[in-house]
C-alpha cells in the first residue's frame, strides 16, 4: 500500500471521524489536541486543544473575566473565556508548575515550580520577566499577591511561608514564617494587604500579620487542610481538606463555628466563594461540583462532568460562571444559576 500524503501533529492519534462526504476528517491526539484535516491532502488545522495531564491551578486577572489562566504538569495556558481558545502557553521543560495567579495590576503571571522556583511572565508575550531563585527548597505550591503589587507571600513544600517585596529591579525576601511542619497547599491575603493566612497538610491553619511578620492565631483540625477563604467581610474563614469537612471559622477568636459535610465519600480539595459572600462552591475527590448557600449551609446545585478528581474552582469575577479544572486534564465552565445571581443583586439593592 502507498502512503499518499502524511503530516506530523501534537502526540499520537486516538481518534479519527470523517465527514458525511468524506472530503474531511477530525483527528483528536493522546495530547488533547483536536485536528481539522482534508482528505486529499492532510493539512492539519489546529482546532482546538486542552491540557493532558492534571491541573494544578486556576486564576482570573483583577476584576477581568474574559480571560483566565490554568496550570498543569507541563505548563501555564491562558483561554479566552468566551471563545474557549488557548491565547498563550509557557513552558518550563521538565518542571510541574504548581499555582498560578495574575498579579492585580495585570502586568505579569506569576507562578510557583516544582524546582523551588517563583516565575514571573509577560501575560501578553510569555517572555520571562523575573525568577526569585531558591524561593523554596522543595518546590513552590502556593502563591498570593498583595493588591498594591508590591509583594508576594508564598508557600513551600517544606512548610515555610515567604513573604517577598517585588521592585522593579529587585526581589527581596522580607520573611520567613517557619511555623508550618508540612506542604503549604494554599495562601490568601485579606483585602487591605495586612494579613494572610496559610493552610498546611500539617492540621494547621494560621493567620498572619503582614506587618509585624508574626502569627495572629492558629487553627488546628485532624486533617489534612487543602482550602481556605476569607468571607467577604473577613469577619469568617472557611476551611476544607481531608477529612471531607467545610468548616466555618470565626477569624476573632480562631473558634469553629459551624462544620458540613463537603462530600459523603471522598476528600474535599478546594474552595470558592462569591462576590457578596452570599454563596461559596466547593469540589473534589468525589468529581462533583457543589454550590452552598452559605448561611443555611446547604448544597442547592451541583454539577457533574469531571471524569478526575476536582483540583481547582475559580469564579469569575463578574459572578456569571463558574470554573472547575481537574486530574483527567478537563476545564469545565459553569453558569451562575439565576438565583444565585438575583441573591447578588438583591443585597445590593439592600445597601
Amino acid at each position: 500500500m502507498l502512503v499518499k500524503s502524511e503530516a506530523k501533529v501534537m502526540g499520537a492519534v486516538t481518534s479519527i471521524t470523517l465527514t458525511a462526504d468524506s472530503t474531511h476528517f477530525f483527528a483528536g491526539t493522546a495530547k488533547a489536541t483536536l485536528y481539522w484535516c482534508n482528505t486529499d491532502q492532510i493539512c492539519p488545522e489546529l482546532r482546538n486543544t486542552c491540557h493532558y495531564e492534571r491541573i494544578n491551578g486556576i486564576a482570573f486577572p483583577a476584576g477581568y473575566s474574559d480571560l483566565f489562566a490554568t496550570c498543569s504538569l507541563h505548563d501555564i495556558r491562558v483561554w479566552n473565556a468566551v471563545t474557549r481558545q488557548e491565547l498563550l502557553r509557557i513552558e518550563v521543560p521538565g518542571l510541574e508548575c504548581h499555582c498560578v495567579s495574575f498579579m492585580a495590576d495585570g502586568k505579569s503571571i506569576i507562578s510557583g515550580w516544582s524546582d523551588g522556583k517563583v516565575r514571573a511572565f509577560l501575560p501578553q508575550s510569555g517572555k520571562l520577566l523575573y525568577a526569585i531563585n531558591d524561593a523554596h527548597n522543595h518546590g513552590v505550591t502556593a502563591l498570593c499577591p498583595t493588591s498594591d503589587c508590591q509583594r508576594i507571600v508564598s508557600g513551600g513544600q517544606e512548610g515555610e511561608v515567604r513573604l517577598w517585596r517585588i521592585g522593579r529591579q529587585t526581589q527581596v525576601m522580607e520573611a520567613s514564617l517557619k511555623e508550618h511542619r508540612g506542604r503549604v497547599d494554599e495562601v490568601k491575603i485579606n483585602n487591605n494587604d495586612s494579613q494572610a493566612v496559610s493552610t498546611s497538610y500539617d492540621g494547621s491553619c494560621i493567620i498572619w500579620d503582614l506587618i509585624t511578620h508574626t502569627r495572629i492565631m492558629c487553627l488546628f483540625e485532624s486533617t489534612m487542610f487543602k482550602s481556605v477563604v476569607y468571607h467577604p467581610d473577613e469577619s469568617q474563614l472557611i476551611t476544607t481538606g481531608s477529612d471531607r469537612k467545610i468548616t466555618y471559622w470565626d477569624c476573632f477568636d480562631g473558634q469553629a463555628i459551624r462544620m458540613l459535610d463537603g462530600s459523603q465519600t471522598d476528600e474535599v480539595n478546594t474552595l470558592a466563594i462569591t462576590a457578596e459572600g452570599e454563596h461559596f462552591v466547593s469540589g473534589g475527590q468525589d468529581k462533583i461540583v457543589k454550590l452552598w448557600s452559605y448561611d443555611e449551609g446547604i448544597s442547592y446545585y451541583q454539577g457533574t462532568g469531571h471524569s478526575g478528581a476536582i483540583t481547582k474552582i475559580a469564579i469569575a469575577p463578574n459572578q456569571k460562571f463558574i470554573v472547575s479544572v481537574g486530574s483527567e486534564g478537563a476545564i469545565f465552565m459553569w453558569h451562575t444559576p439565576e438565583a444565585v445571581q438575583e441573591a447578588k443583586a438583591n443585597t445590593q439593592l439592600m445597601q
